[in-house]
């Protein structure tokens, strides 16, 4: 039972004689505790204010406190049918009156039920804010308790004491200062715990009560001090700055000067210089933290493996300071925890530390006797061999390396890889210049090998794309993509432009995902070809699916070749109309292939097949020819007719000769033609070489359209030098007309005011209810598709008067 809180409080001169009757004459006052001043040379007293709470306490329960330093202390327990029971101790006379966990300890005859007062006196003691803890205990409770306590510090004492052995043994030749200091600090720790908890009065009985109060300061300070020193040395040379060395080096002198004052010199009052104690500790654990964050900066790989090993010890040493300031109650599980987090801390520290700093010495002795035999040229050609030149990264060769040597080590433990791909670098260079072009990659390799850690291996492997291999695991593979979305989107800034970053990610795991090298690297790269397909800027893990879309667009690939010679492939149109009229003022031209088993298809089904360049082209081809041949043949029904192209029909100003030249085979006039392109087309191409071709076209006659505007991420830099004569808003703006609180209605307004500044027409597509026409009326967008005026369909199906018929 915490009695603490149920304590009233009085204080007595030096000389008083305590016994029943005269503590019965004190004021005790429960609600206050007294000032220092008024019991510092002289006695306090404590008195339990309601003893009905001991009424389940048996004969022979316990009254225990924590251990304080004091002159002399007494405890009274009086009952009505017993005579008053007065036990006295005093510095060096405890006796068996100590109890493992840092207390002292009062056997009591009578029975709770039968206790009517409990007085607990000390003469000239530290200050009552100190003795944090009084308690009642049944005897069985209180050897439950001691089990425990003497069973953890068995565990500790053993880790620690061995952990020295090890590292006293091990280390044979000339010390280095950090291993000094980690083995001063294993002493200390090891004294302090079994001084805390009172171990050592079973072999030294009167090392307890105010003797062990004294030493704990001695002990903490020092071994807080040690544990400062420690980081400070055992951290690579040179990357932490003097300034915090220095102030590191302060705050271990402070916490061993203070501690020395709190044992045996007391400058001021014990409950002020046990503060002083205490700020002065989380002035050392500010200076360690910021030493780490440093440190972590770096890359320094020591601090890896310090964190693990004191961050449990700083966080319960924090919560005792936390305890002592009384932000936390007093409870034995916050004593418990900081010799389990110090008996954690040997071990992993004492046999990863201490045996991975050994190693780092004999690789160092190793290195050094290596670049005085080994060639410097040997040297040179293999750095150069494995480094990309701009990066700094590793290479193609680099990264196979490490493919294949972690595929070799697959039984320690799964990867994963990560292919990046920069979004739009050769737009970039257009925009920023080359050399802007390689500081964005230069920066992205920081950036990447940043967002990899320590344990990643980076690696340029192509002129806009890198590579990341590191361990798998799901905390691991959390924070990478953390990070990589926070790399997404930061801005370069160069001659006094800015470009925002985009990343396309595909991840793949070993060996969850593919257990061979080259089949995870195929699985990595569609899904990174699958993140550019849905937008680009994002991360995309391998999935199955992805495998059969690949096998199934090679083979649309493999039969598209014979569907047009079997002639399979055909045209549906849709008209452009007038939005208040309905009048048609063209057709879209939209492909179908009428497979011969999976029936007629969209591009939706096999347009991937067309992102390849050979028989993208053939196909595309196939469509001009055909949308060519129906403005020929039906001039009645088709005056004007648009027809989407791909970049590889546009690429050069050739290439659009070609395509005047094909005008001319099929006896069509320029002007009954409009070709659509896309956002993505436009930054896939050299700004100049684009602009040269549309240029050519527009000068002949031909309508240049913008398709999907807005979805993609074009400038309005095109729209200034690019001849676009219209602007087709995306079905997605129409659909969300009235769905998105109304940001697709500012976009659409936005669009179509750009359109009517700049001369340009626009129209909106994706039109399929009559309140999304009257809409778009409204706010001024004159031409308009979608299933409301006419779903896609051979052109036999429309007649001249199709449109007049809508109007009506």
């Amino acid at each position: 039972m915490r009695l603490r809180s149920e304590m009233c409080y009085a204080t007595a001169a030096k000389d008083f004689h305590a016994t029943p009757a005269s503590l019965g004459r004190l004021s005790f006052d429960c609600r206050h505790a007294p000032a220092y001043s008024r019991y510092r040379e002289g006695w306090v007293w404590l008195k339990l204010r309601n003893p009905d709470a001991l009424a389940g306490l048996p004969s022979g329960w316990l009254l225990l406190t924590d251990q304080t330093r004091f002159k002399q202390m007494t405890a009274i327990v009086t009952s009505p049918v017993n005579r008053p029971q007065i036990t006295t101790i005093a510095p060096g006379s405890i006796g068996e009156h100590w109890a493992l966990g840092g207390m002292l300890r009062f056997a009591v005859d009578t029975p709770g039920s039968q206790v009517d007062n409990v007085y607990i006196g000390y003469r000239e003691m530290d200050g009552l804010p100190l003795m944090r803890k009084v308690t009642a205990s049944s005897p069985q409770s209180l050897l439950h308790l001691e089990g425990i306590w003497l069973g953890l510090m068995g565990i500790f004492a053993g880790a620690i004491l061995s952990a020295f052995a090890y590292n006293l043994l091990i280390y044979t030749g000339q010390r280095l200062v950090f291993q000094r200091w980690y083995l001063l600090w294993s002493l200390l720790v090891v004294a302090y715990g079994l001084t805390w908890t009172n171990v050592l009065a079973f072999v030294i009985p009167e090392y307890v009560g105010p003797v062990a109060v004294t030493f704990d300061y001695v002990l903490v300070a020092g071994l807080i001090a040690a544990g400062n020193m420690f980081f400070l040395v055992v951290v690579e040379e040179g990357l932490l700055p003097r300034w915090l060395v220095r102030w590191g080096t302060i705050c271990a002198c402070l916490n061993l000067a203070v501690g020395l004052l709190a044992a045996f010199s007391p400058i001021a009052t014990p409950v002020t210089i046990d503060r002083w104690l205490n700020t002065v500790f989380v002035l050392s654990v500010a200076s360690v933290a910021t030493g780490t964050v440093i440190a972590l900066r770096a890359r320094s790989r020591v601090v890896w493996f310090y964190l693990p090993g004191w961050t449990p010890v700083l966080s319960v040493f924090i919560l005792r300071v936390s305890r002592n300031f009384g932000l936390v109650i007093q409870d034995d599980v916050v004593d418990m925890a900081t010799f389990a987090a110090l008996a954690f801390e040997s071990i992993a520290l004492s046999l990863a530390i201490a045996d991975r700093f050994r190693l780092l010495g004999k690789e160092r002795d190793a290195a050094e006797q290596a670049r005085k035999v080994a060639e410097v040229e040997s040297e040179t050609f293999r750095r150069a061999a494995q480094t990309d030149y701009l990066t700094g990264l590793g290479n193609r060769a680099a990264f196979q390396t490490a493919l294949r040597t972690m595929c070799d080590s697959a039984p320690l433990g799964p990867f994963m890889l990560l292919l990046v791909d920069v979004d739009h670098l050769k737009h970039i260079n257009d925009r920023l210049g080359h050399d802007g072009g390689d500081l964005l990659l230069i920066n992205v390799g920081r950036g990447l090998l940043t967002a990899g850690g320590p344990s990643a291996h980076v690696s340029r492997i192509g002129g806009d794309e890198f590579a990341i291999l590191l361990p798998w695991t799901s905390m691991e593979e959390m924070r990478i993509r953390n990070a990589l979305e926070q790399l997404q989107g930061t801005t370069l800034n160069h001659g006094g432009r800015t470009w925002a970053l985009s990343l396309s990610i595909g991840l793949a795991r070993f060996p969850r995902d593919a257990n061979d090298a080259d089949v995870l690297v195929k699985n990595a790269d569609l899904a990174l070809y699958q993140a550019k397909q849905e937008g680009r800027r994002r991360l995309l893990d391998y999935a199955p699916h992805l495998r059969e879309q690949l096998d199934s667009r090679q083979l649309f690939g493999q039969e598209a070749r014979q569907g047009i010679e079997r002639g399979e492939f055909s045209l549906h149109y849709q008209p452009i109309v007038d939005i208040e009229s309905g009048a048609v003022g063209t057709y879209e031209a939209l492909l179908r292939w009428q497979h011969p088993v999976h029936g007629l298809m969209t591009p939706s089904v096999f347009g991937d097949m067309l992102n390849e360049r050979k028989l993208g082209l053939a196909v595309q081809q196939h469509v001009l020819d055909m949308g060519l041949a129906a403005l020929r043949d039906n001039p009645d029904r088709l005056s004007k007719l648009s027809i989407n192209l791909i970049g590889a029909q546009l690429d050069c100003p050739h290439a659009a000769n070609r395509l005047l030249a094909r005008l001319r085979d099929f006896s069509v006039a320029p002007q009954r033609l409009c070709i659509e392109v896309t956002e993505d087309f436009v930054l896939g191409r050299a700004v100049d070489e684009t602009a040269k071709a549309l240029d050519i076209l527009h000068e002949a006659g031909v309508t240049v359209a913008l398709d999907d505007f807005g979805t993609g991420y074009a400038s309005l830099i095109h729209l200034k030098h690019l001849p676009f004569d219209v602007l087709k808003i995306d079905r997605s703006f129409t659909l969300g007309l009235f769905d998105d609180d109304g940001q697709s209605e500012a976009i659409i307004r936005a669009i179509i005011g750009l359109g009517q500044n700049l001369g340009k027409q626009v129209v909106a597509e994706g039109i399929e209810t009559e309140a999304q026409r009257r809409k778009l009326a409204e706010m001024g967008c004159r031409l308009g598709q979608g299933y409301l005026f006419a779903r896609p369909a051979p052109l036999q199906t429309f007649s001249p008067i199709h449109a007049a018929a809508y109007a009506a």
